[in-house]
């Protein structure tokens, strides 16, 4: 029997805050908030960034680069005379070129005389073409949380969003460790684009052209799938499953499906799935401007018909828009099976039952959208009506659009998302588009829908697009009601979170309320197994209570546990029937009965 892959913990940050305990979520809806989550939201922020309170809503969301962020060029020319410069004299290279004349300065520097007609690279800053981006909140740097030791940004953000998972757990991971073998835990992470930062692979790119020597760090610490080895390492301290999907912009909602089919088919209860992407870096900016991807000041202005952009309002979903808004994000969700999430009396926010990925077949653009994303969406409505029935897929579900702000993305989603309203006799299906506050974090997209969506199920309200005022004129939307302003909805039961990335691949995964969750929960375990989970889910209440207390009143205290807990061969007990370690659960080999018919002799 297939088990339920339940939602039992989101943490993250992303330009909007936190993403644990919907205070990410708040910040996007801050105008319908009642003053009391107001000041929660802005005291939460307060600690977050250590800025004053009347700067904080001005330091989030989508909002101008600093000026220092400009790409850094060089023009070429060729010296017709002979040119001296100094050097130190291990950056000397070994033999020197002909024509070089070195005479020494000290002991640690030389003067150098190169040759004329020498090519020569003149370092300059580039005119910025992009100033808007989802960045952070001014002030929060998560290297400065903990000893980050040269760490790219891509894995302080890492470190800081399982932390901040853990937390809206309401236990401590030792306890989950406790209930379960370590090979039954999965985490899947990774990102779209690695770590291109000096720290990652940037710096392996960069420094060699620009007098600087790569360390033996840049390399390791650049892999894709670091994200995860940073989890398992530091964090959680995981001998389980580990690696990452890579799906561009559907990456998060590749990694949730893998850890989605891993606990339905009972190969782990416990996954840990999410991404961390950084791309805030001025040349990968630059490659996605030449594509004619990004929103650019000049185009932004056009639009208004003004001398100036609006960077706030740079990502403009379904409306006349000229590009999307590049961010950065990191997401964690910590999925159990249904039986763990009760027994341990987790706090339940969701469920996943499943997550569809098709692409697009045969193309002409390479990053051009294509058809994979109807089988996706077409899948995943089936789903819902399956589960929650025709009239909870007509009356009580929503779409979290990829919506990115680009001119093709308005057209080629809609026309699918209103296809699929159409074909499921769905009359206005409600469409919400979060890029709009937060840019589009690439890899990290999908986790911040997600985050998003059980913002939504906890507090009853769609955030409307409110950087725009109309919708496009090519934008397909008979049965779609695309949500400008916040709307209130009272019994929201599921939610389809479409992701569509360059290279045709499309990623829609279909998330279910707490309330409804908890409906099937009853009806599979009965209502004596629920009063159980009730009493013993008082506990992580009143831990969520504290880590709440924690998140408004206290800087934030990542999870970072180096060098601890290291095992070695010693630790290991081995037979031919199992294995343990450091004394803990034994791991049987189990023989695999789904291989039986392939049995060649047994013993």
């Amino acid at each position: 029997m297939t088990a339920l892959p339940v939602i039992t913990a989101m943490g993250g940050i992303n330009a909007a805050g936190r993403s644990a305990l919907h205070f990410g979520f708040q910040r996007l809806i801050f105008d319908a908030l009642p003053e009391l989550q107001r000041q929660t939201t802005l005291r939460a922020l307060a600690q977050l960034t250590g800025r004053a309170e009347d700067s904080l809503l001005d330091g989030t969301l989508i909002r101008a680069l600093p000026a220092e962020h400009r790409l850094h060029a060089a023009i070429s020319g060729t010296s017709d005379i002979p040119v001296t410069l100094e050097m130190r004299n291990m950056d000397l290279p070994e033999p020197l070129p002909a024509g070089w004349q070195v005479t020494p300065i000290d002991k640690r520097r030389s003067r150098v005389t190169l040759p004329a007609g020498l090519g020569i690279n003149v370092p300059l800053d580039a005119p910025r073409r992009v100033s808007a981006a989802g960045q952070l909140p001014d002030g929060f740097d998560p290297g400065e949380l903990y000893a980050s030791r040269n760490h790219p940004r891509a894995l302080q953000m890492a470190i800081f969003a399982i932390s901040d998972a853990l937390g809206d757990l309401g236990m401590d991971w030792a306890q989950v460790a406790r209930k379960v073998r370590p090979d039954q835990v999965a985490v899947y992470a990774s990102n779209a684009m690695s770590q291109l930062d000096d720290h990652g692979l940037g710096g392996v790119m960069r420094f060699p052209p620009n007098g600087h020597r790569i360390t033996s760090k840049q390399v390791p610490l650049g892999l894709g799938e670091m994200t995860a080895d940073f989890l398992n390492a530091y964090v959680l301290h995981s001998v389980g499953t580990t690696g990452g999907m890579l799906g561009a912009c559907a990456t998060f909602l590749y990694n949730l499906e893998k850890g989605v089919q891993a606990i339905r088919s009972g190969k782990v209860r416990v996954a840990i799935v999410g991404t961390s992407e950084a791309p805030l870096i001025a040349e990968v900016m630059e490659g996605y401007r030449a594509m004619g991807a990004l929103a650019e000041d000049q185009e932004l202005a056009a639009l208004d018909d003004s001398p100036h952009p609006d960077v706030r309002r740079a990502c403009r979903p379904f409306s006349d828009n000229c590009g999307f808004t590049m961010a950065e994000s990191a997401q964690f969700t910590i999925l159990m099976d249904d039986a763990l999430a009760l027994e341990l009396g987790a706090d339940i926010l969701g469920a996943v039952p499943d997550v569809f990925i098709h692409a697009d077949g045969a193309k002409k653009s390479i990053s051009a959208p294509g058809v994979g994303n109807y089988l996706t969406m077409g899948k995943a409505a089936a789903l819902t009506r399956q589960l929650i029935g025709a009239k909870g897929l007509q009356q009580h579900s929503f779409v979290h659009a990829h919506g990115t702000g680009t001119p093709q993305n308005r057209v080629t989603e809609s026309i699918i998302l209103n296809r699929v309203a159409q074909a499921f006799g769905i009359e206005a299906w409600p469409v919400v588009g979060i890029k709009s506050y937060v840019g589009h974090s690439l890899g990290s997209a999908g986790g911040d829908q997600l985050a998003a969506t059980l913002g939504s199920f906890a507090q009853s309200t769609l955030p409307g697009i409110r950087t725009i005022d109309h919708i496009a004129d090519d934008v397909h939307r008979d049965n779609l009601n695309i949500c400008l302003q916040h709307q209130q909805h009272d019994d929201l039961q599921a939610s389809l979170i479409n992701s569509k990335g360059f290279g045709g691949n499309n990623a829609t995964a279909v998330a279910l309320s707490a309330s409804i969750t908890e409906a099937m929960l009853r009806q599979r375990h009965g209502g004596k197994a629920m009063t159980a989970w009730q009493q013993a889910r008082e506990t992580t209440l009143a831990s969520k209570a504290r880590f709440a207390d924690h998140c408004i009143s206290e800087p934030p205290k990542p999870v970072y546990r180096f060098n601890e807990g290291v095992l070695g061969d010693e630790h290991v007990v081995l037979s031919g029937k199992s294995v343990s370690l450091n004394g803990g659960t034994e791991m049987p080999f189990d023989d695999d009965t789904t291989l039986n018919e392939f049995q060649l002799n047994r013993d």
